[in-house]
Order: C-alpha cells, then sequence, then structure tokens
C-alpha cells in the first residue's frame, strides 16, 4: 500500500460521505499496530462510527482496543467540546453582564459554526500538544479538516477589540471570539498539517465520476493552502473476474472501469492504490484485518432466497406524497448513499402526474442537472450555492451594517463576513425562501450529507429568537422550524443502504431529527442487491453474498426504524435522464435492475 509505505506522525483521511474513509482508518491504524507501533486513531466526524466498526464504546476520551495490542482510539465529541467552548468564552461574563446580553451570546454560539470551530480546538490540540501524544508513534485521523476549517485559522486575529468597541454583529463574531485565545495553537497546526516530513493526507474516493470530481475538488482545495503531500486510495472496486457470467457485475464493471479511464488529470499524478470490494461490512476486527490485503477472500456460489415481493416501491410512497397536492418533501442521510438522484427520481415522479414542482438542492457537491439530463413540463429546478448566496449575503451586510463603520471597522467585518461561518446564515436565508413555495407546489430538497445538522441549528436558533420577539404578542406566526416540524406541510425521507454503517447513521439522524421535534416520515434503502435479485437470479458470489447481508439490514428497517420505508434496486444502468428515473421509482418487482450513486 503506497499510502502506508514509510508513514509520518501524522496521518488524514478524508473525502466525499460514503466511500470508506472510517474503514480503511481503521484499517490501516491495525495494520500499524499489528507491526507493533504504537498508535492512536482520531475520528474528528460529528457522526463518528469508530467504536460501532470496533464494536467497542469509545467516546471523548482515549481507550485502549481490546484484543489489540499497541491501538487506542478517540472520538472527538463536536458537542461536547461546543459546550466547553461556550463555557470558557461566556463563563467570565457570566453574573458580569445583564442577563438578557448573556443570553444573547449564548444564543450566537448556538450554531453549527460554533460546533465546527471547537472541534478543531480539540483537533490542534492533538497536533501541538506533545505531552497529550508523547505515549504514540503515530495518530491516524479518520476525517480530515476541510479546506474552510483551514482558511478559519488563518484569520486575522483582532476579533476582541472589534467587539468590545461594539462595532460587530454579523454572521458569527461569537463564535470567533473565543479564537484569539488559541491563535498560536492554531498557526503551529496549519504548520504541522503543511509539513510533508510529519503529515500524510489520504484522499479516498469510489471508482464513480461524482466521488472522483469530489476528491479532485478536495485535492486542489487543500494544495491551494500549502497541504500537497498527498496520496490517493479507490475504495471499493468491483472484482473484474466477477463479471464473466453476471449481467449485473458486469454492468457495474464497466460503469467503475469508464469512470477510471476518465479520472481528472490532477489525481493521476498521486501516488494512488486500489482496495476491491469485499462481499461483507467492514465492521469487527476479522473484516477490517481483511481490506488492506493483497489476497481475496473466498467465497462460494449460494444463491439467494428472494426478499419478500410486496417490499414497496418508491412510487407508492410517491402515491401517498401526490395525495397532498403540494408540500416540502426533504431527503436527507450521509454522502453516498443516492439522495440527488433520488430526489430528482421523486420529483420527476411528480411531475410526471401533473404536478408542479420544483425541485433544489442545498448540496454544494450536487450533479442536479447532470442527473436529470433533459427538462420536463411541471417541474423546475434550482441550487442554494453556498457560495453564491454567500456573496449575495455579504453584499447585503456590508451595503446595510458595513455602511455606519469606519475603514478599520469596514475592514474587520469583511473579513468576518469572509469567515466560513457566514455561509450558516446565507444558506439558511434562502432556504427559508423556497420552503415557502411549498404552500402552493411540492418542493422536493435534496440536502447535504451535514445539511441536516446546519438547517436544524439555523433554523432552530431563528425559531427560538422570534418566539422570544412574539413572546407578548397575540399576532400568528409561522417559522420554518414549525413548517419541518408539521407533517402536513413537510415530509423527510431517509436515505440509507442496506449495510450496517450506513442504516446506524440514518437510526442516528432519525433520532437528531425527533429531538427536534421532527418526525421522518419514510425511510428509502438504494442501491439494493437483494432487490435486483428478485428480477434476475445473481452468478455472481460476491453479489450474491451481499445481497443476503442486505437482507438482514433490510428487515431491521421495515421492522424496527421504519413506520413506511420503500426499496430501490442496484440498476444496471446509471439513472440519468427523465425515463430512467421514472424507472428507478417503479415497481421494484418489475424494474430492470442500475447505479444509483450520490
Amino acid at each position: 500500500m503506497h499510502f502506508l509505505d514509510h508513514p509520518p506522525r501524522f496521518l488524514f483521511f478524508t473525502g466525499k460521505g460514503g466511500v470508506g474513509k472510517t474503514s480503511i482508518a481503521c484499517a490501516s491504524a491495525l495494520r500499524l499496530a499489528g507491526e507493533g507501533h504504537r498508535v492512536l486513531l482520531v475520528s474528528t466526524d460529528p457522526a463518528s462510527n469508530v467504536g460501532q466498526v470496533f464494536g467497542i464504546e469509545i467516546g471523548n476520551h482515549v481507550t485502549a482496543v481490546p484484543e489489540v495490542a499497541n491501538l487506542s482510539a478517540l472520538e472527538i465529541d463536536p458537542q461536547a467540546a461546543a459546550q466547553a467552548y461556550r463555557d470558557r468564552i461566556v463563563g467570565p461574563v457570566r453574573g458580569v453582564l445583564p442577563a438578557g446580553v448573556v443570553k444573547g451570546i449564548e444564543e450566537q454560539l448556538s450554531g453549527a459554526c460554533t460546533v465546527e470551530i471547537a472541534a478543531f480546538d480539540e483537533f490542534t490540540a492533538l497536533l501541538t500538544d506533545a505531552a497529550l501524544t508523547a505515549d504514540f508513534e503515530h495518530i491516524i485521523f479518520d476525517t480530515a479538516p476541510t479546506g474552510h476549517t483551514i482558511r478559519l485559522l488563518q484569520l486575522p486575529g483582532a476579533w476582541s477589540g472589534f467587539l468590545e468597541d461594539g462595532k460587530g454583529d454579523a454572521s458569527c463574531l461569537g463564535p470567533l471570539a473565543g479564537l484569539e485565545k488559541q491563535r498560536a495553537q492554531y498557526q503551529a497546526a496549519v504548520q504541522a498539517l503543511a509539513n510533508p516530513a510529519t503529515s500524510r493526507l489520504v484522499l479516498v474516493a469510489r471508482a464513480q465520476a461524482s466521488t472522483l470530481r469530489e476528491a479532485e475538488r478536495t485535492h486542489n482545495e487543500l494544495a491551494a493552502i500549502g497541504l500537497s503531500q498527498q496520496y490517493l486510495v479507490i475504495n471499493g472496486v468491483f472484482p473484474i473476474e466477477e463479471a464473466a457470467q453476471d449481467p449485473l457485475a458486469a454492468a457495474i464493471c464497466r460503469r467503475e472501469q469508464a469512470a477510471l479511464a476518465a479520472m481528472p488529470e490532477a489525481l493521476l499524478a498521486l501516488p494512488s492504490d486500489h482496495l476491491a470490494l469485499k462481499p461483507f461490512d467492514m465492521v469487527g476486527l476479522a473484516a477490517l484485518r481483511q481490506l488492506l490485503s493483497a489476497t481475496p477472500p473466498r467465497v462460494v456460489a449460494n444463491p439467494v432466497a428472494a426478499i419478500s415481493t410486496d417490499a414497496p416501491s418508491l412510487s407508492q410512497l410517491v402515491d401517498e406524497i401526490a395525495a397532498d397536492g403540494h408540500g416540502l418533501v426533504m431527503l436527507m442521510g450521509k454522502g453516498g448513499v443516492g439522495k440527488t438522484t433520488l430526489a430528482a427520481a421523486v420529483a420527476v415522479e411528480l411531475a410526471h402526474r401533473g404536478l408542479s414542482v420544483h425541485l433544489t438542492t442545498s448540496d454544494p457537491a450536487a450533479h442536479l442537472t447532470e442527473t436529470l439530463s433533459g427538462t420536463l413540463e411541471h417541474l423546475s429546478v434550482s441550487r442554494i450555492d453556498p457560495h453564491t448566496v454567500t456573496e449575495q449575503y455579504r453584499a447585503q451586510v456590508l451595503a446595510t451594517k458595513g455602511a455606519k463603520l469606519d475603514a478599520a471597522g469596514r475592514a474587520l467585518l469583511e473579513e468576518d463576513l469572509r469567515s466560513p461561518c457566514t455561509e450558516e446564515i446565507a444558506v439558511f436565508q434562502a432556504f427559508s425562501r423556497v420552503i415557502r413555495e411549498a404552500g402552493t407546489k411540492f418542493v422536493v430538497m435534496d440536502t447535504a450529507p451535514t445539511g441536516h445538522t446546519l438547517l436544524l441549528d439555523a433554523t432552530g436558533a431563528y425559531h427560538r429568537d422570534i418566539v422570544r420577539q412574539m413572546a407578548d404578542s397575540h399576532a400568528h406566526f409561522v417559522t420554518p422550524m414549525m413548517r419541518l416540524q408539521d407533517p402536513k406541510q413537510t415530509k423527510v425521507l431517509l436515505v440509507t443502504l442496506a449495510e450496517t454503517t450506513p442504516v446506524l447513521e440514518a437510526v442516528n439522524l432519525q433520532a437528531d431529527l425527533k429531538r427536534a421535534g421532527i418526525e421522518p416520515w419514510a425511510w428509502v434503502i438504494n442501491n439494493s442487491v437483494a432487490a435486483s435479485a428478485m428480477t434476475a437470479p445473481l452468478t455472481s458470489p460476491l453479489l450474491q453474498q451481499r445481497a443476503r447481508n442486505e437482507q438482514v439490514e433490510i428487515a431491521q428497517v421495515a421492522t424496527r426504524h421504519a413506520s413506511r420505508y420503500a426499496l430501490v434496486p442496484l440498476l444496471k444502468e446509471e439513472p440519468i435522464g427523465v425515463q430512467r428515473l421514472l424507472q428507478l421509482a417503479g415497481d421494484v418487482s418489475t424494474s430492470t435492475p442500475a447505479s444509483n450513486n450520490d
């Protein structure tokens, strides 16, 4: 494995959701520990499943992994980190400033931006505080910092004076107020990240055009800020030998080989490794040890018993949705599960029935236009482009609040508005405008992988602020959060795969939504090999085994997690274009088997 040749002290794994970062990080940690190196595996993912992969409880403290000598793990808890960060900022002024002012500061610190900054506080300590990691030779990070997070650390350090002068009330000066105390630590962290002698960044992708484009974007963004020591791992490549006698396997191989042949030039220059798709989920030590093995696991051909023929199709869910005549339909889930494609399929199916539909996305990596590959009567398409709406928001703030500032104050305001926190408010405002349309038509929204966190944080903060302001008024008002909580106005579809980790993450997302008073309306299990087996026998031993594994997860969703669900088969052809999207929404017992990747 090139990415593990002469490994430096710090290894970072990053990539689009669903590509296998956690599995590869865990397998790498196992290999280095097995070679006698003392290893600390750290997850900075808010939806970390490192503990679940190893089958143990880890949490926000260094925990030795049983049965693996030399290996310990740590899951940074972003929410706990955010609370400690808030306490550090608010603590000194509590009891000194009026209660209303303190409450306002706490509200400023309640959003997703604070969580990101606070988690990075913990992350940078591991990079810069030798005492914390003195017992380990290698620190492996599952989920590296993004380029915009690193840029946040490079902002000027004059926030305190700006706040004290009463000039700052823009996007997230509250969260940024705590940065000054950590300035030296952050500078040291950026230097460590950019030093090839100590740090290596591993881009993880799949043999799919969309994830390769995302890897190229990440490569360029990080290289531009000095993180040039990068490697590429293509994970889950379908073994060509499985394609000989199985039409579905052959179609998957053709699609993947075409994507690899068209790989972006920037990625071709990187040292790279290909990891074969395995017939089992990456859970448990035995599975992880096989992930990096050059010897393929032995799989015996064994025909798959058919799953229930009455498994609901996506079209059947749309029947219920269409009966309302209008409303907001939001597709949520981990990256890589197919939200974009399924959002397009739902929208096309509704429009095909003569209903007015607005299809939109808040995912910066979305490819709705490519997926639709055409137009359809009654269907309009838009994108909440974070860059565009953020630029519009910056211009608005500068034209209003900035007009009252002197040159120094305006310069600091402009710097603040370049921070990634500004995006939180800008996207929320655009989101609020779009969902108002759902009162007269269908609005189908494809959310970013972490979009639910941003939207719930910003929507909840706005809701609390409006309720507080209207407390003494008898005026009627409806906030975006109230729309999301009303099942007559909003239907949330959780998208997952029939695999252990994606189902677990969907369960966690469902719990998050319920805590916000939002009850998910249905689950959609995408890319199901077991569903494909209903239409044509599988002869590939690997596909047969994966179909058997899926049946357990499908049963869990159907009987334990979902009040209603739909099953969408893995198809031979990419579901691009209106006709294939209509086919995708059809009955699984009559569909022609394709791939439905994000």
